[in-house]
């Protein structure tokens, strides 16, 4: 217990010192949500994997499809890699640095309400954002203290304040920079805690082969009678895990806090190399924490809770309970290091998106255009700090509301994040992506997406979820390509010369 509370004071008492160290470059709003637009790709690449997987990866959607899926859901892990990173930088990361610098947005609820000339479009979208950041971060706060309470013994209610009150201070503190450097810190403890948990996992079960050979003697849930589903290539159940897969992978591309990340970078040749390092990156930590939960079974049935379902979140930590104290102390950093990173993406998106894109929406102007009436500097300088302000204020009020949530979680971890990142992609994805590339894509069917991700979403969690989560938000996503493409089609074009101004971006 010693070992385990001294590492985790350190990690908290560097987490806060980066925070104060980096306050100075918090001043402005550039500088509190964007780092200036100046961070590297080490820390870019860091920051968005570390935002990208969290205790809800590990904790929940790694016992949840390891249990569902064997040894097979180790493809979420790989899809993860090549889908969610590797071609998110190469389609998305040099476009988006280029066009959000030259309309000069600095979030996604900005981007849509400049580049389609409708600041409708922008309130809907900060709105969208803030609502269904609320659910995944309450799954964060949720998969965090779960582990948190197995590890130190310490009661769910207060791992889940605790972790709110810390993560509060070093975001409110140093903003996106704090946020980047402390990521870079977690994610090194993510790479090297993920490696050392799969071997000693392994090591109780005899070793990787023992291990895979007592997966395949396993009766399959639907047919007792057969073995070795849960140790084939595609699993029990391919269809449901492609679900899963998509989820998961593409659901990245339209998430506020994911392409935030390409906003900040400093330049393109710094895109090339983060894609290198964000993909390694995924490969290892997700591709881990999938072939880990893969390995479920072999440590017994988990609890069942009072509604007769299987208390899928307490499969992971119920695999690591048998390690060596030491072993554990890594674990709870683990976890706490994805957790805490993502969180604070989170956190931050939601407050700079309200902050900008609801309370003070300033009137936006095309690059070469001239704004009328234009401020002293003085009086800019004092509006920018009372957004910053704002937002640190917002800060509070949103890890609060998540809190609630957390404190009293109405489903799995897994169901949570199908709900938010459901919504969130399947509203932003296609009209985010194809804005960037396509000139057609008209305001109408921005709107149209928007309620179509968000329809779907809500719709199918009010009927009492007919079409499981996971599943409804990966339909969600990928639909909303034709419905933009449609709506596009049939709706009136937007103007010829606003367009053009706005791709002289990649000239």
């Amino acid at each position: 217990m010693f070992i385990k509370v001294l590492l985790t004071i350190i990690f908290l008492v560097v987490m806060v010192g980066v925070g104060l160290y980096s306050r100075k470059q918090a001043s402005s709003v550039d500088g509190f949500v964007l780092g200036g637009r100046s961070v590297g790709p080490w820390l870019t690449a860091f920051a968005y994997g570390t935002s990208y997987f969290s205790a809800v990866v590990f904790v929940g959607y790694a016992g949840q499809f390891g249990w569902k899926y064997g040894l097979s859901s180790t493809w979420i892990g790989v899809g993860n890699a090549v889908i969610g990173s590797l071609l998110a930088w190469m389609i998305l990361g040099r476009r988006t640095k280029l066009m959000t610098q030259h309309i000069e947005s600095r979030t996604m609820p900005d981007f849509f309400g400049t580049r389609f000339s409708d600041q409708g479009l922008r309130v809907a979208a900060s709105i969208i954002a803030f609502v269904f950041l609320i659910p995944y971060t309450a799954g964060v706060y949720k998969g965090i203290s779960t582990l948190f309470e197995m590890g130190f013994g310490v009661p769910y209610e207060y791992c889940v304040v605790i972790m709110a009150i810390l993560t509060a201070v070093y975001v409110i503190l140093g903003g996106y920079k704090a946020t980047a450097m402390n990521d870079f810190i977690q994610g090194i403890i993510m790479l090297f805690g993920i490696v050392a948990v799969i071997i000693a996992v392994l090591n109780v079960q005899g070793g990787l082969f023992q291990a895979v050979e007592k997966m395949a003697a396993l009766p399959s849930d639907t047919n007792p009678a057969v073995n070795g589903s849960f140790a084939t290539w595609f699993g029990p159940d391919p269809w449901g895990l492609l679900g899963v897969v998509i989820l998961t992978s593409l659901g990245t591309w339209g998430l506020p806090q994911m392409v935030g990340k390409f906003y900040s970078i400093t330049d393109e040749s710094a895109i090339r190399r983060g894609t290198i390092i964000s993909t390694v990156f995924a490969f290892i930590v997700a591709g881990g924490c999938y072939f880990l939960g893969g390995f479920g079974r072999l440590f017994g049935m988990p609890p069942v809770l009072p509604n007769g379902k299987l208390a899928f979140d307490s499969i992971v930590p119920s695999m690591l309970v048998t390690l060596p104290d030491i072993l554990i102390a890594l674990v709870v950093l683990l976890v706490l290091s994805a957790s805490m990173s993502t969180l604070a993406s989170l956190v931050l998106t939601s407050s700079s998106t309200m902050t900008l894109d609801l309370i003070y929406r300033d009137k936006k102007s095309l690059p070469g255009e001239v704004e009328e009436g234009t401020i002293d500097d003085t009086v800019a300088e004092k509006i920018e700090r009372r957004k910053v302000v704002v937002m640190r204020v917002l800060i509070m009020f949103f890890i609060a509301i998540s809190l609630l949530i957390a404190l009293n979680p109405p489903t799995f971890i897994a169901q949570l994040m199908g709900i938010s990142w459901g919504a969130l992609a399947g509203a932003f994805l296609a009209p985010f992506m194809l804005g960037l590339y396509w000139r057609g894509v008209t305001t109408a069917s921005v709107w149209a997406c928007f309620i179509w991700g968000v329809g779907i979403t809500v719709v199918n969690m009010l009927i009492g979820n007919p079409i499981n989560p996971i599943n409804c938000g990966a339909i969600a996503m990928v639909g909303g390509f034709p419905v933009v493409w449609i709506v596009s089609l049939l709706s009136p074009k937007m103007n010829r010369e606003t367009v053009d101004k706005i791709f002289e971006c990649y000239k």
